[in-house]
Order: C-alpha cells, then sequence, then structure tokens
C-alpha cells in the first residue's frame, strides 16, 4: 500500500507539487478505472511555465527531457489522485510507464529522457514505483511538447 503522506511530504523535500489534474485536451477520459487496474491517459509535459515544448536531439538536451518526463509523472500522480478521489494511498502500484519523446530520427536516448519520470514514481511509490516501460522516439507530439507518457496503477 502507497503512502500518501509520505508522497506529499517527498514532494515538498523535493520542492516539487502535484498540480491540479489536466483537463482533457479532446473526446476521450483523463483515466478509467476497470477489473482493479487504473489507466492514466497520456499526460503532455506542462510546468508551472506552461508546455514544455521542444525536440530532443533538436536543440533540447537530454537532462531537459528528462525534466519534461517528471512533469507528466507529476501529472500521471495528479490523474491518479483524481481517480481514488484524492486518495494515492488507494495505489497497490505502478504496472507500466509508456513514454514519448519528440525526437530526431538519430537521437537515441529516449530510455534517458523517460528515467525522469520513472525515477520520480520510484522515488515517491519506493518498490511499488518500478515498473515496466517503453521508452518510444516519435516525429511529433501534441502542441509541440517534448514528452508524452500514459500510466497503468494497479489499485488495492
Amino acid at each position: 500500500m502507497i503512502d500518501a503522506a509520505g508522497i506529499n511530504d517527498k514532494l515538498t523535500e523535493m520542492g516539487l507539487a502535484l498540480p491540479e489534474a489536466p483537463k482533457p485536451a479532446a473526446n476521450y477520459e483523463p483515466f478509467v478505472i476497470h477489473d482493479g487496474l487504473l489507466y492514466v491517459s497520456g499526460q503532455i509535459a506542462a510546468g508551472p511555465d506552461g508546455l514544455i515544448t521542444g525536440r530532443l536531439g533538436d536543440g533540447m538536451t537530454t537532462e531537459e527531457g528528462a525534466k519534461a518526463a517528471q512533469a507528466c509523472a507529476l501529472s500521471l500522480l495528479a490523474q491518479a489522485r483524481a481517480a481514488c478521489d484524492g486518495d494515492l494511498g488507494r495505489i497497490a502500484r505502478l504496472v507500466k510507464l509508456t513514454g514519448f519523446v519528440a525526437s530526431t530520427p538519430g537521437f537515441t536516448e529516449q530510455p534517458k529522457v523517460i528515467n525522469g519520470a520513472s525515477d520520480l514514481m520510484v522515488e515517491l511509490l519506493g518498490e511499488a514505483g518500478r515498473h515496466a516501460r517503453s521508452a518510444v522516439g516519435v516525429a511529433a507530439l501534441p502542441l509541440g511538447v517534448a514528452v508524452e507518457i500514459e500510466a497503468v496503477f494497479a489499485l488495492a
């Protein structure tokens, strides 16, 4: 079982906070709960200053991409909090992340970019944050963002 208070404490220590759960930008649900699993739709990279745009391998560094992935992870957790009526303690574990990285054809560090999200999930959720994962390079993402990540959580 996830320690919801511990997540908030760790976020505060790191100088981070969960945003409000972003509203869908089109005709889809931000999350769906089915058979004990919480599927969270892809969350695009956005921080306190707005969208994190760019393309890896074309002026954006791997480290900047990892920060964008971290922002996606915060939005994923915000959606999970909304799906669980404000109680992140209902999460049993993170099952899978699928990360999409806007990148040039020659860029091959997509896994390092998505580590920004993976590392944060393990930091916040402990062993329950260890997950299966895919990291995929794509030509472009919605609104020109650098990273988009979707998640599957198991609920307690």
